[in-house]
């Protein structure tokens, strides 16, 4: 058994264990759900993007089996399991840890991203029901209409005169159309909504797999306290028998 200090070591390994598991939890939900949220504007986007919550899935379910070792390990003061938790663990870091600063970094790509995929999908609007749904959901959801205003859609060869996307005006009675005239019209464009809001779920991703890998190195500290601490006992316990 450990003793004094090593023994609040042993408590608060078993502790952030059980906060690494409900990490991995969080970390499973918030992929599923960035997945779920953006899979109507996957026109929009290259696939670097949806790699990101795939790997908050993957990276969520290991961090959910390992702490099952280091609770375990913590439990029952078992030496092995704890270095193998330590070790998995610091692999989680450096995975974490890269992928916040990839994601941070990946900001500056998110405008040539955008820009080059509005650009290409606002001519194929009226020949592509994917995209001119995906446009719709954007334009609606953001309050926006084409690339940089309302404008925009004469100039695609998919309206003719004034006219315009529905989805580019707040309220639209039935049997009527849009145009650049609508006094309900959303007149900013959508490159500069869809960019920010991008950037800043990049920037959030990019902050919480820093500050999670930060807090998961502290737990491999704590836990190499305590395989230390394991296998002095161990090492006394067998001096003393000799």
């Amino acid at each position: 058994m450990v003793s004094g200090g090593m023994a609040c070591i042993k408590y608060l390994t078993f502790l952030f264990n059980l906060i690494f598991a409900i990490t991995g939890i969080v970390f499973i939900a918030v992929g599923t759900v960035i997945l779920v949220v953006y899979s109507d504007y996957n026109n929009f986007m290259d696939r670097w993007f949806f790699a990101a919550p795939v790997l908050m899935i993957v990276v969520g379910t290991i961090v959910f089996i390992i702490s099952f070792f280091g609770c375990c390990g913590a439990v029952k003061e078992n030496h092995c399991m704890i270095i193998t938790f330590s070790v998995l663990l610091l692999c989680i870091f450096a995975l974490e840890l890269g992928a916040g600063i990839a994601g941070y970094m990946m900001r500056g790509e998110v405008h040539s991203m955008v820009e080059n995929r509005l650009n290409t999908t606002i001519l194929e609007y009226s020949s592509k029901n994917d995209i001119r749904k995906s446009w719709d959901i954007m334009q609606h959801d953001l309050e926006c209409c084409g690339m940089n205003g309302p404008s925009d859609w004469s100039t695609s060869g998919s309206f003719a005169e004034n006219n315009i996307p529905i989805s580019c005006c707040k309220e639209v009675p039935e049997g009527s159309k849009c145009d650049v005239n609508s006094i309900s019209i959303h007149s900013e464009g959508c490159m500069k909504s869809l960019q920010k809001a991008i950037e800043r779920n990049v920037l959030i991703f990019g902050g919480v797999g820093i500050g999670i890998a930060i807090v998961q190195l502290m737990g491999v500290i704590f836990a190499c306290c305590l395989a230390r601490s394991i296998r002095r006992e161990y090492e006394t316990v067998e001096t003393a028998a000799h």
